[in-house]
């Protein structure tokens, strides 16, 4: 059948607006044409922001935007733009901080009434049929009748939207030091659940960001309790419901307190920094559930959201199909005793115990999520099998149930690449390949790296942040640059291929020209080419992806050892200068910044590995989990500072530097690790 209403979206690619291109509302992509009209009609602005796996964006799609009655007031009162936060973060960034400013809160659907010119007066996030016909009535009426309370509302609102991102010179001239770092952490530490993991609240968000400085600052400082913590939590989140037992990766938060039941939307850029954080806590535990979630992960973003090219597409809904077909959150994923009882037959008692067909793993109308909550061994006892055949029924079940699974409607997917989004997955497969040292993991991390440059990369060498059927429409932002670099330096570690390494330094190069503040001595969000609406963004704050600026100081730090850069060096020090204050009150918030204090205070290692065997004696060195090191590997010749003129014939050489000035070499690896591991300390 013919859709009855078709509006301007359907020209987008977004999976997220081609959901919305048959509303009876007359939609259009944000672009200058949009809000040229806006200002020549004299029409507020009615902006609508979501993402294709946003539950609540589709249930107010349903009551609201396929309403004809609703469409009605929006259509003759509102210029109505819809907007993907995910390939428009620029602009999301500033209606978030608007509608927090406003309430007090924020999330998705995200919808703004502003004036013609973008400058907000009124947000919400879901709002019901009745109340949303309401208050846009109400709000079109204040428009027309009081122009000038509405004009200077915006006006206000927009001169705070500015101030809010603001970032002072600081001109203190000490330095934040280690003991400072230490008391942050302990005072940080009293909010840690641990008992549960995660912090004392629900919702649970993962946070990797956060799990990553803290493994960090747990091994470099022998920090026992911290250890214990973040172990704690990647168990739990391992155990937990928010982990898919059947099919690996990661859902987007869990609601509870104990991880069990999640946001059922799975999104490509946890499942990215999960694989990394675990694979990089393996090799500092050695502890074999870190490799196996690590390798369902892998096994999940490969199969279920990598394209035939070797790049990943964005997410899987929340939503899908239940048995009378109707779209209901976690409908694919969750599971009734009856059925697992039919399907597994003799096994179901052991896996009734293991995963909790029970009270404790009890959700909803009698459906079941999967969790854990005691150990292999535990379970072994009590059914009186060996840890070898308990493995072996769980695994023959959860089989069975992915076939079973693949049986029902599968959840929708969002099938754009982003280029930021793709840079967290590829550090994550990265890591996986150094840390698990598996080559298969580096033939797909090759391939993704080399589909962003094949795909992502323009003419000029700058980055796009999209690519869908062929088509990338939007320049690249300071995520997008951040993440590809850090993962090309990463890739450059495992491979010594100088391609990854000149390709970050030339992607850092273009941010320094396209990007950088020298007012703030920090990075803008977008590029000075490119237009924006209120004020140029500037991230700071880690949240559950870290900031592009705090990705940028990192990145420089490492280049400047290896380039024996001091300009990257200045750079990445004056950033860190001005961030500072932030970190007592808010270390959750810069956690990724705080790697930079570890990696300053403490010693930091340039590895330069010259002859034959470097790539062996690499290998020794890159699976052992060395935050403080940077390692550079030539068989002859380089034109690498690190690395030139020091090919010796007949045997290799592995040389120890700090700042450039290198210490006698060594040619024993075992050596290496026992003297890196002793100076790793204040």
């Amino acid at each position: 059948m013919q859709p009855k209403h078709t509006n301007s979206l359907i020209k987008e690619t977004s999976p997220y607006l081609l959901q919305h291109a048959h509303n009876p509302v007359n939609w259009e992509a944000w672009n200058p044409e949009v809000l040229k009209r806006a200002k020549t009609t004299n029409k507020p602005l009615l902006i609508s922001i979501g993402y294709a796996a946003c539950h609540w964006c589709h249930v107010m799609e349903h009551e609201c935007f396929e309403d004809e009655e609703v469409a009605k007031v929006m259509n003759e009162n509102f210029i109505n733009i819809k907007i993907d936060r995910e390939e428009r973060p620029d602009i999301d960034h500033i209606y978030m901080d608007a509608l927090q400013m406003m309430t007090g809160s924020g999330g998705w659907p995200l919808n703004i009434i502003a004036l013609p010119d973008g400058r907000p007066y009124w947000g919400a996030t879901y709002v019901k049929k009745e109340d949303w016909i309401t208050v846009l009535t109400q709000l079109s009426t204040l428009y027309t009748t009081e122009p000038d309370k509405v004009i200077t509302y915006a006006r206000n609102m927009a001169e705070g939207i500015k101030q809010i991102n603001l970032v002072e010179t600081n001109t203190d001239t000490n330095s934040y030091s280690l003991e400072e770092l230490k008391k942050c952490v302990e005072k940080w530490s009293g909010y840690f659940d641990t008992f549960l993991g995660g912090y004392k609240r629900a919702p649970k968000f993962m946070m990797p960001v956060n799990l990553d400085f803290l493994l960090h600052y747990a091994i470099s400082q022998k920090s026992e309790s911290i250890l214990e913590y973040v172990n704690t939590t990647l168990n739990r989140m391992a155990y937990g419901g928010i982990f898919d037992h059947v099919d690996g990766g990661f859902s987007r938060y869990a609601v509870d307190t104990k991880w069990h039941v999640p946001h059922f939307e799975k999104m490509l850029y946890d499942n990215g920094q999960l694989i990394s954080l675990y694979a990089k806590s393996y090799a500092s535990t050695e502890n074999p559930l870190y490799k196996e979630v690590t390798e369902k992960t892998i096994h999940f973003v490969t199969s279920e959201l990598r394209n035939e090219k070797g790049a990943f597409y964005s997410s899987l809904d929340a939503d899908s199909l239940n048995d009378f077909g109707k779209l209901e959150e976690g409908a694919y994923y969750v599971w009734k005793a009856q059925e697992l009882k039919r399907l597994l037959k003799d096994d179901y008692p052991v896996f009734k115990d293991y995963y909790n067909i029970n009270s404790y793993g009890l959700w909803e109308h009698e459906n079941y999520v999967l969790i854990r909550d005691q150990s292999d061994d535990e379970i072994a006892r009590k059914h009186h099998i060996d840890t070898i055949e308990l493995k072996s029924r769980i695994r023959r079940s959860l089989e069975l149930l992915s076939k079973e699974r693949k049986k029902r409607d599968y959840p929708r997917l969002d099938d754009k690449i982003l280029t930021s989004w793709n840079g967290l997955l590829l550090k994550g497969l990265v890591d996986a390949a150094r840390y698990l040292e598996n080559d298969s993991y580096l033939s797909l991390a090759l391939e993704n790296a080399e589909f962003i440059l094949e795909n992502l990369t323009k003419p000029d060498g700058s980055l796009y942040h999209n690519h869908k059927e062929g088509t990338s429409t939007i320049n690249g932002y300071l995520e997008d640059y951040a993440s590809v670099i850090d993962a090309f330096i990463g890739l450059y570690e495992i491979t010594f291929d100088e391609k990854w390494l000149l390709n970050s330094k030339r992607l850092t190069d273009y941010c320094i020209d396209n990007f950088y503040d020298a007012k703030s001595s920090l990075f803008f969000f977008s590029s000075t080419q490119d237009a924006f609406v209120i004020r140029r963004t500037i991230e700071i704050a880690d949240n559950v992806v870290p900031a592009s600026n705090s990705i940028m100081a990192l990145n420089l730090l490492r280049l400047s050892k290896v380039f024996q850069k001091t300009a990257y060096k200045i750079t990445y020090q004056k950033m860190l200068k001005n961030v500072e204050p932030n970190f007592d009150d808010n270390p959750q918030n810069y956690a990724n910044w705080l790697h930079l204090i570890l990696l300053e205070k403490l010693p930091f290692y340039e590895i330069a590995i010259v002859g034959d065997d470097y790539k062996e004696k690499a290998q020794t060195l890159t699976k052992a989990y060395l935050p403080n090191t940077i390692i550079t590997g030539t068989q002859k010749k380089s034109e690498l500072p690190l690395l030139k003129n020091r090919f010796v014939a007949g045997s290799t050489h592995i040389y120890i530097c700090q700042e450039g000035s290198c210490k006698l070499p060594l040619t024993q690896t075992k050596e290496v690790l026992t003297l890196l591991r002793a100076n790793n300390k204040d």
